[in-house]
């Protein structure tokens, strides 16, 4: 299964991580340094996949998942903390050891999905060995380091938050910044301030708030920890669990971060006791939107504001009918567990038997006084009670079609977007020139003046100024009950329009085409990503290029696809052919 070059979150394989200390004492030295300092010990050599490094930093991470007393602890590994080392890019290592989570798997099940929807970090497995002893099967999570925000916001140098002790609830606390040293966490040379202006817009200035806070971000979060029963986050009585990053654009991020409490795992909305199973699965989705939850600003200031209180529910129903109505989650439920299951027979150290490892993918699973829900039976029955609840009954508008009066829009002209849409309000168009840019959500009309054809026809427009090589933009469209968006994934995916006129190229060599599972691109160095779009411009993949000649699998129905691959200013793009193989 293993090899030497394989990506290290590679869903698909289990990484092999060898870890050797001189020290025979190295348990008591990790836990010192975890009681005191928090310092890293030097590795005499760590082995990824076979490749060997010397003066690694390991230390033990962890609140309640690590123990003094245990034999798997969770770890993480700073490959650069002595010297400058990195695998594959990669600076920081974390691993998760399993502690209260039976089925081994929700953490990968739940970045896979939420990967779709916001940024995210990647997640898989690994066997980890510390001086040639096996200590057992980990979740192997990308750190949310300074590697993350420059491939996701392409910069890493803005204020940088993680909430990640107690109580970081983004309360007002006035115009002192030490008021806020204590829980966060400051990552970043300087922020305290950012982050006070933060929490006094979210007190304050709500109809300013999308000019420091990524809403829609924001919104994706909330609806995601709260379809998922998700609640050792923002969203339960801890208020923690997440990094917020300041973008080139002035506007706080939120990134999820621990998810091994998902899937019911913790089980506290509120401060008192934890929440039976039953009450999991019918736990309201406006949670924390009462006047009672204004502790939670974060969720209660956006869900009572009506437009991102509809664009939440559309979010929620992206992610019920994408991931659970289909049944598609307990699919690669068995695919992961499938993936981990001769690795947890020989897992000796794990915080669970095997039959509880098994059955807890679909039943509740009790230990003592403590009852685990089956992630199957707590997700069936929670989807049966949502869709029964008023808000996700109300009926969204059906945006039917999308066009542009120019589908190659000359550099510097003003041509318009439009959409046919019924059972709407308004309809929104949402702008910008590149990924790293905010989309600016402008009103469509229906009146016959923006490139919408007769007034009252259901087809809406709006002009858009081609200043740039590359339009990208979503729409979306609400009425007093609903809203929906298209893509449905906006604004994390959007549709794309090309300018006519070539932009700077760079030299890079695609092969094969026609494609039948994946195509390689051979590029002169590795500073460049590549993305997939279909011939309505939706973003289908878009990775980061890890050596020289990389490769992309394309995992599609057959047809006519664009690849496009960035490096700085230099674009290159062009479309293939996709042939799967019979």
């Amino acid at each position: 299964m293993l090899s030497k070059a394989q990506d290290l979150y590679d869903i698909s394989t289990i990484q092999k991580i060898e870890i050797t200390f001189s020290q025979a004492n190295w348990d008591y030295i990790l836990d010192t340094a975890k009681a005191g300092s928090d310092s890293y010990l030097m590795a005499l050599e760590v082995k990824i996949n076979g490749i060997s490094y010397d003066s690694v930093g390991v230390k033990y991470k962890g609140n309640s998942s690590y123990n003094a007393t245990r034999v798997k602890n969770p770890l993480h590994i700073e490959m650069d903390h002595f010297a400058e080392r990195d695998y594959q890019g990669y600076k920081d290592i974390k691993l998760s050891n399993g502690y209260n989570e039976p089925t081994n798997i929700r953490e990968a099940l739940l970045y896979g999905m939420l990967q779709n929807y916001t940024w995210a970090s990647k997640a898989n497995f690994a066997q980890v060995y510390i001086n040639d002893t096996l200590k057992g099967l980990y979740t192997n999570v990308e750190a949310v380091s300074k590697t993350f925000l420059k491939d996701r916001f392409g910069s890493k140098k803005h204020t940088f938050v993680f909430a990640d002790l107690g109580g970081c609830d983004l309360v007002y606390r006035g115009t002192d910044t030490t008021l806020y040293y204590i829980p966060y966490t400051m990552k970043s040379d300087y922020g305290w301030t950012d982050l006070m202006n933060l929490c006094g817009e979210l007190d304050n200035n709500m109809p300013a708030i999308e000019n420091i806070l990524d809403v829609d971000r924001a919104l994706w979060m909330h609806a995601f920890n709260n379809l998922t029963v998700t609640l050792d986050s923002y969203a339960g009585n801890g208020k923690h669990n997440y990094y917020i990053y300041e973008d080139k654009n002035g506007r706080f991020n939120p990134i999820h971060w621990d998810l091994n409490g998902g899937l019911g795992i913790f089980a506290r909305p509120y401060t008192g006791p934890s929440w039976t199973v039953t009450q999991l699965e019918n736990m309201t989705p406006t949670l924390h939107m009462a006047a009672a939850d204004t502790a939670w600003p974060l969720i209660y200031k956006l869900l009572n504001t009506p437009l991102y209180y509809r664009m939440y529910f559309a979010h929620m129903r992206t992610i019920l009918n994408e991931n659970f109505a289909n049944n598609s989650y307990y699919t690669i439920g068995q695919n992961l567990q499938a993936i981990i299951d001769t690795a947890v027979q020989s897992d000796f150290n794990q915080f669970f038997t095997y039959t509880q490892y098994q059955a807890n993918l679909t039943t509740n699973v009790t230990v003592g006084t403590r009852t685990y829900p089956g992630i199957t039976s707590l997700m069936s029955n929670r989807m049966n009670y949502l869709n029964t609840t008023p808000e996700l009954q109300q009926i969204p508008p059906v945006i039917i079609s999308i066009g542009a009066s120019d589908a190659t829009p000359s550099l510097n002209s003003t041509f318009y977007i439009t959409a046919e849409v019924s059972n709407t309000n308004a309809v929104y168009l949402g702008t910008r020139n590149d990924w790293e840019d905010r989309f600016i959500r402008v009103p469509m009309y229906d009146d016959g003046l923006n490139g919408d054809g007769s007034a009252g026809d259901g087809v809406y427009g709006a002009a858009a100024l081609m200043d740039y090589t590359v339009k990208q933009y979503f729409i979306y469209a609400d009425n007093p009950n609903a809203g929906v968006f298209s893509p449905e994934r906006a604004e994390h995916e959007y549709y794309t329009i090309l300018s006519e006129e070539d932009p700077p190229h760079i030299d890079i060599l695609i092969f094969p085409d026609p494609v039948t599972s994946y195509f390689s691109i051979s590029v002169p160095d590795t500073t460049c990503s590549v993305q997939v779009f279909d011939m309505l411009g939706r973003k289908l993949i878009d990775e980061k290029i890890l050596s020289n000649e990389h490769k992309v699998y394309v995992s599609l129905a057959n047809g006519i696809y664009c690849y496009r691959v960035n490096k700085g200013e230099g674009i290159a793009a062009k479309g293939f052919f996709l042939v799967t193989k019979q």
